[in-house]
């Protein structure tokens, strides 16, 4: 029986934490309680494991350094900073703004106001990234709006709190943030993968809006005409002026851009920060036009739409601008994206004379508010970080890669098992438990089959990664994918698209409950009708979320059978500088040859002292890229000298 248990502690010990978890205990001290159990457990029992047991007494001695290195991790600093930002911005009125401007511009058509609450909810994701503030603003503002025309409460609940959690997948998000540190990898290649999904998942959203205003027109009314205020007050050269700001903007953005050395998302951004500045310029110039002459060359709703979106564009540029181009860090960004949140609110305040939207105690508010998360966040990672000294000491590390890589189906076996259990565990956890318990388990097994699952090495060829081909002393040629942080990258877009669920579970989704503290539950007096209107159910809420879960395991799907979505090709490499002498012919090796983005070194590298052979079986195969996991313990790596 003792050699039972030295030999199955890991799932043995997995098991006791699902347990703890159903059972209701916190997560942080369910991670440490059994963490600590199972240490002393494994201690006695590690003389009867051969070996599979590697736990001591003095790996004790460890634990508080590798807490110490949890409290001055730099990239999860970013967290309370982006936080802050996101709750002053939420109480500065710029959603409120937003949802006003933009809903003025969607009024008439079918479902306009929830085609205006998608779009409200990817500009405020792009600039809080905090699910609570997106949704409690939206469900203020645009709910009581919604039901004054109409609209079908289900729908309306559904779009409100699904376009909500875009923000948890539109950076600058928590959610990529924890996966990138988890994952060792950089926020800002999180930040780049995760743009185009997050943009498609909000074009899903309004293409459902637009279908069921399609289907059943009643559910998704259009404003009446003269609900419209910039129709009164423009007539029918309102919308003309702002189609020709916004062209002209393009053309400057296009001009200021052309020639430019930066490519892709970097391009995309510089082009944005340069049209909205355009457009700021212009906006001003008519004011200034206005106020002397009395002649206008913009129309009220084009000047209006200029003032209100460009505060959280610029924000936009200020945080993931800076980020994405490199200018700065995610903790740098986050740091100017406070100050930036907080210059904003005091300028609206000292605008419109409205000190309720910006004071000392709203300062305060955010800011206890944003250190109840940050020690929620540190006292799970402490937690998890006890659990996986523990857990990798029992070699469960390993027990889970060999259960994950044994799944039948290749590499798209272990992709759907690990969602369908992800989407499983978001009925009962959230995102942050998630991606500390389970991410770090589940990284082993996802670099070992992304490196040399056939399915993965056809991606890397297919997207031009580099791919090694090697040859073992019967003459079998086996491929490999020479860097799998591609993958690892795509796997984490995967994890956050669904992790995003956990906020749209019925009954525990935190953004149903978010809208319900807000959604009316008793009978109200419209304050413009005057009419008496029904309240909002707690069953509409969660009906009306079903389609948008749905909605979100299709992005899964597709980013899945679409990994170029996520990979982008790699930028050609530089070409080293040719040597004034030409060096002599290099041997011709038989046996392994890279066949994309390497050459074969003249001399291979020695590791530790020994010369390692550059073809046949002893070739060495470590990926030298590759960092140990977040939660893993502190133990010696082997290194190697880069090729």
């Amino acid at each position: 029986m003792t050699a039972f248990l030295a030999q199955n502690l890991a799932p043995i010990m997995f098991a006791a934490l699902v347990l703890f978890l159903l059972l209701g205990y916190p997560v942080a001290f369910s991670l440490g309680a059994v963490g600590l159990a199972f240490f002393f457990v494994g201690v006695e029992l590690a003389p009867h494991s051969h070996g599979a047991i590697t736990l001591s007494w003095h790996l004790l001695q460890s634990m508080p350094g590798r807490i110490f290195d949890v409290m001055r991790n730099d990239t999860l600093l970013a967290i309370p900073l982006f936080t802050f930002m996101g709750l002053i911005l939420e109480r500065s009125g710029m959603a409120e703004d937003l949802l006003e401007t933009v809903g003025q511009l969607f009024g008439t058509i079918r479902g306009g106001l929830a085609l205006a609450v998608i779009f409200v909810g990817a500009l405020l994701a792009a600039t809080t990234g905090v699910v609570a503030a997106s949704v409690i603003s939206m469900g203020l503002i645009s709910l009581p709006i919604m039901l004054r025309y109409g609209y079908d409460r289900r729908l309306a609940s559904g779009v409100i709190a699904a376009s909500g959690t875009l923000a948890q997948i539109i950076p600058p998000s928590l959610v990529l943030i924890v996966l990138a540190d988890q994952l060792g990898r950089s926020v800002d290649d999180m930040y780049k993968a995760a743009i185009l999904p997050g943009l498609m998942l909000a074009g899903l959203y309004a293409a459902y809006v637009l279908m069921i205003s399609l289907i059943s027109p009643s559910s998704a009314p259009g404003l009446p005409a003269d609900e419209i205020g910039h129709r009164q007050a423009d007539g029918s050269r309102g919308l003309f002026s702002l189609g020709v700001l916004a062209l002209l903007s393009a053309l400057f953005a296009t001009f200021m851009m052309h020639g430019s050395r930066y490519r892709g998302i970097d391009h995309a951004i510089l082009a944005m920060a340069s049209g909205i500045t355009f457009a700021l310029a212009a906006a001003l110039l008519n004011r200034a036009l206005k106020h002397f002459s009395g002649r206008s060359l913009l129309s009220t709703i084009a000047e209006r739409v200029t003032f209100v979106m460009v505060p959280p564009l610029l924000l936009i540029f200020l945080v993931l601008g800076t980020i994405l181009v490199g200018i700065a860090t995610p903790t740098e960004g986050g740091a100017m994206g406070a100050v930036g949140a907080l210059l904003l609110a005091a300028a609206k305040r000292h605008g419109e004379g409205d000190a309720r939207r910006f004071n000392l105690a709203i300062v305060r508010q955010a800011a206890e508010a944003t250190a109840k998360l940050a020690a929620f966040v540190m006292f799970i990672l402490i937690g998890a970080r006890i659990f996986s000294l523990t857990f990798y000491g029992v070699n469960g590390h390993i027990w889970v890669e060999h259960l994950m890589t044994s799944m039948p189906g290749g590499m798209y076996g272990f992709l759907i098992a690990v969602n369908v259990l992800v989407f499983l565990l978001a009925f009962f956890l959230d995102f942050f438990e998630l991606a500390f318990i389970l991410v770090p388990l589940l990284k082993p097994a996802a670099e070992a089959i992304f490196r040399s699952a056939p399915e993965a090495v056809a991606i890397a060829k297919s997207l031009g990664f580099a791919v090694i081909s090697t040859t073992d002393a019967a003459g079998v040629v086996t491929e490999q994918v020479a860097d799998v942080t591609p993958f690892v990258i795509w796997f984490g877009i995967l994890l956050a698209v669904n992790m995003q669920t956990s906020f749209m579970h019925p009954p525990f989704g935190f953004a149903l409950f978010y809208l319900r503290s807000v959604a009316p539950k008793e009978a109200y007096q419209d304050k413009v009708t005057g009419r008496l209107m029904p309240p909002v159910k707690t069953s509409d809420i969660y009906w009306g979320a079903v389609p948008f879960v749905g909605i979100q395991l299709v992005m899964v799907a597709l980013l899945m059978a679409m990994p170029a979505l996520v990979m982008h090709k790699p930028a050609p490499a530089a070409k080293p500088p040719v040597a004034a002498t030409a060096p002599a012919a290099l041997p011709q090796h038989e046996g392994p040859a890279i066949e994309r983005g390497f050459a074969l070194d003249p001399a291979p590298p020695a590791i530790d002292g020994v010369e390692a052979p550059l073809s046949g079986p002893g070739a060495p195969t470590l990926d030298l890229n590759e960092l140990p996991s977040f939660s893993a313990p502190e133990r010696a790596m082997p290194q190697a000298a880069p090729r």
